[in-house]
């Protein structure tokens, strides 16, 4: 097995995602791009490894049972583990959300990639993640999820819009983070939740006040978290993010 460390970032074509990929590339570090769109994911990774990255491309579908278990086989294959996971593909769903209109079918999508998919993906790569010395998983999620600053402030730079899905899939995000931080206690993974900041990206329209190269930092340095660092937490860049 190689001596380089070897991280896997989905929905690493654009964005935030793009910009984790690019911070852990700096470091030295084989990256893979995980992305469902062909075209874009070689894209992603023909512009990282003109930037000097070790970027190999990822086809995945966090959605989809038999795109995750492949693109476990090709890590598998190509490195023999992994030793970092960050889980940042992600979807709103579409606004307005009120909860007294959304569609359930959105809820349902919104749910199966934010929530279930991050499941799909780290119990896929949790094989891979055990070979590692300082394994370490990093689920991307949002301060929208906070249900501290949902009910203490109205002030939508802290809340977002009023959402029935992507709000609410966030904190479903971090409460199973804290499950895996239970389950995983007594081994050398380190799992948290992330909070990037209301960064411009396709996401919301690009009306987000932080880059996305800000936003991947927190993801960055949780990716990188000595052996005794936190497990369970939900960070940003000022520090402890409230649940």
């Amino acid at each position: 097995m190689s001596e380089q460390t070897i991280a896997l970032v989905t929905g690493a074509n654009k964005g935030i995602g793009y910009e984790i990929a690019v911070g852990l590339g700096a470091l030295g570090w084989s990256v893979g791009v995980g992305a469902r769109d062909e075209e874009r994911r070689e894209a992603a990774v023909e512009k990282l490894r003109a930037a000097g990255v070790d970027a190999f491309g990822v086809p995945l579908d966090v959605t989809d049972d038999a795109s995750v278990t492949a693109a476990a086989r090709l890590v598998e294959e190509r490195a023999g583990r992994l030793d970092v996971l960050v889980n940042n593909a992600g979807v709103t769903g579409g606004m307005p959300q009120e909860p007294t209109s959304v569609d359930p079918a959105t809820m349902r999508t919104v749910v199966e990639t934010n929530v279930i998919g991050v499941i799909r993906v780290t119990n896929a790569m949790l094989p891979l993640l055990r070979r590692s010395a300082s394994p370490r998983i990093v689920n991307m999620s949002s301060g929208v999820g906070s249900l501290t600053r949902q009910s203490n402030t109205d002030d939508p730079l802290a809340t977002g819009p009023i959402s029935a899905a992507y709000s609410p899939s966030k904190t479903f995000l971090n409460a199973v983070t804290v499950q895996y931080a239970k389950e995983l206690r007594d081994t050398n993974i380190l799992i948290n939740a992330a909070c990037p900041g209301f960064c411009a990206t396709d996401l919301n329209g690009h009306r987000g006040v932080r880059t996305p190269e800000q936003g991947a930092a927190i993801a960055i340095r949780l990716a990188t978290l000595a052996d005794d660092g936190p497990t369970g937490g939900f960070f940003e860049d000022a520090g402890v993010v409230p649940w």
